[in-house]
């Protein structure tokens, strides 16, 4: 078993993958750049002991981050843990995907652990639609290879914006409305939301369609936010929740003999 660890720009998650990507003992704390080594390591902790995790049945552990000044803290954190020095997602990591793309070294790593997962476990060509502090639609060809993908903001981002940046708009949760037409200020933003970005990616995930020699045998959805938005969304989307910790699992496994 590892620990594998998706540090995003608001959450960061972690879970235990055993050899056969199975998921356990998953959660999410927040993202905090001024934390220290000492806290997440804390912090991770007691949550996997709360969860009846044991740290001596955890042999290794793999990061991915999209947040640089985190990425060394979580590296020592894991250190402390568990005595380990962590798999960070980079360059020099193997991963078995091949991003065909003007420059592969631009690819953040969470979109790349993705891949690796849903190439492995889904049918090709596959699309793959995380849903987070950022929306991303990443495309898998027919051979899997990584061709490019669209980046927009996140439904959480334009929920915060509409309340900061209006006089009149309050805050409030991300939840689905009771009907598409809103008849109150709070319903009226929940549908603009809500619809707006299930909306939106449908309206990609055709011009992908299109775009793609064949069309996509699969969509996966992934990310924090994507519970609430997927069954909005006009095409059948697959829901997997732990796609990145799987393949933070798969680029551990592949890396294991370059590093012994």
């Amino acid at each position: 078993m590892i620990l594998a660890i998706d540090c995003g720009n608001t959450h960061t998650t972690v879970g235990c993958v055993d050899e056969n990507r199975t998921v356990t003992s998953v959660f999410r704390i927040p993202t905090d750049r001024s934390e220290t080594e000492f806290g997440y390591a804390a912090k991770i902790k007691q949550i996997l002991e709360l969860n009846s995790a044991t740290l001596s049945d955890i042999r290794g552990a793999a990061i991915s981050c999209v947040v640089p000044p985190v990425t060394d803290v979580l590296v020592r954190a894991v250190r402390l843990m568990m005595g380990v020095d962590a798999l960070v997602i980079g360059a020099g990591v193997k991963t078995g995907l091949h991003l065909c793309i003007n420059d592969p070294g631009t690819v953040a790593s969470d979109l790349v652990v993705a891949g690796v997962a849903a190439k492995a476990e889904y049918p090709l060509p596959c699309l793959i639609v995380d849903m987070g502090t950022a929306t991303t639609i990443s495309a898998l060809d027919a051979d899997g290879r990584f061709i490019g993908c669209a980046i927009l903001p996140g439904a959480g981002i334009s929920l915060g914006t509409l309340a900061e940046k209006t006089a009149l708009l309050p805050n409030i949760e991300l939840k689905p409305p009771k009907s598409p037409i809103g008849t109150n200020t709070v319903d009226c933003m929940k549908s603009g939301i809500v619809y707006g970005t299930a909306g939106a990616v449908d309206g990609l995930l055709e011009r992908f369609a299109e775009a793609l020699p064949t069309p996509p045998a699969s969509i996966v959805a992934t990310g924090g936010i994507a519970p609430q938005i997927y069954t909005h969304c006009r095409h059948t989307l697959t829901l997997d929740e732990h796609l990145l910790l799987k393949g933070l699992r798969l680029v551990w496994d592949k890396n294991q003999q370059k590093r012994t």
